[in-house]
């Protein structure tokens, strides 16, 4: 990945931040997006005096417009894209009767239509340089999870466009990864909306016993470069994707007692 402009929504936190590290280590020319330019302007930083060549540009992840701007400035910092990686994403925790239907708007515009405008304005460059499309879904995109309908819907609808893609992009040597983490360590569950709309602030999981971000990018990073097509992360995740193919009904009653256990679940 030497030398190859890598372009990441959400970079300034999280996953998107390991993964600018990963690549950028390797040798990538990085552009990271994000909404707070506080954060982007610390991230920036760091790379840099990681000796890696990076970029930024404050951009809302839902918003074509913005999105447009950010392949435009990639293209005027580095003069082509070589990866998109589209990480920008937010969660959700609440029971679909009690949520109010503009969180689901909120969390679809960013997971999936983010996706679809980003990869709508550099595919033009990804198809010119055959390099790659990478979606950050979850097993959440394979197992609905409960109370995080609008979650998993937007990772539902995310790999089913990247499948689009990757079987439209067939013939031109376009390589297209729909990476699918566990639970993953990051601030996703801090940020997480409620069913009001309101950041639910604490994480119901233990953040010390669950895959870092760090060694998440590091899958991802040498998925990219062997053009894979699928990654799925975890025993957990890989048993849940497995087990929700051949026992649907027992693993309804399974993730439901699993999540009914986090704390402040509004299962019952």
């Amino acid at each position: 990945m030497k030398d190859k402009v890598v372009v990441i929504t959400g970079g300034s936190s999280g996953i998107g931040k390991a993964l600018a590290f990963e690549f950028g280590r390797n040798g990538s020319n990085i552009f990271i997006t994000g909404r707070t330019k506080e954060a982007l302007d610390e991230t920036i930083a760091e790379l840099r005096e990681s000796g890696i060549n990076a970029a930024s540009l404050v951009s809302d992840a839902s918003k074509e417009e913005d999105n447009k701007s950010m392949v435009e400035e990639a293209i005027n910092q580095f003069g082509k894209i070589d990866v998109l990686i589209n990480n920008a994403g937010i969660s959700m925790r609440a029971l679909f009767e009690d949520v109010d239907l503009d969180v689901i708007r909120k969390v679809m515009d960013i997971n999936f239509f983010g996706a679809v405008y980003a990869t709508k304005y550099a595919l033009p460059h990804i198809i010119k340089n055959k390099g790659s499309i990478l979606g950050i879904s979850s097993i959440a995109g394979y197992r609905g999870l409960p109370a995080r309908a609008g979650y998993s819907a937007s990772k539902f609808a995310l790999q089913g466009f990247l499948e689009v893609i990757r079987t439209e992009l067939l013939n031109k040597d376009v390589h297209v990864l729909t990476a699918c983490p566990g639970f993953t360590a990051s601030n996703i569950r801090k940020k997480s909306l409620t069913k009001d709309g309101s950041a639910q602030m604490d994480s119901p999981k233990n953040e010390q016993k669950i895959m870092s971000a760090e060694t998440v990018a590091k899958h991802i990073y040498r998925a990219t470069k062997k053009r894979k097509k699928f990654l799925t992360l975890t025993t957990e995740g890989k048993l849940a994707v497995f087990m929700n193919k051949w026992v649907p009904g027992l693993m309804d009653r399974i993730i439901f007692n699993k999540m009914a256990k986090e704390p402040g679940s509004p299962l019952k």
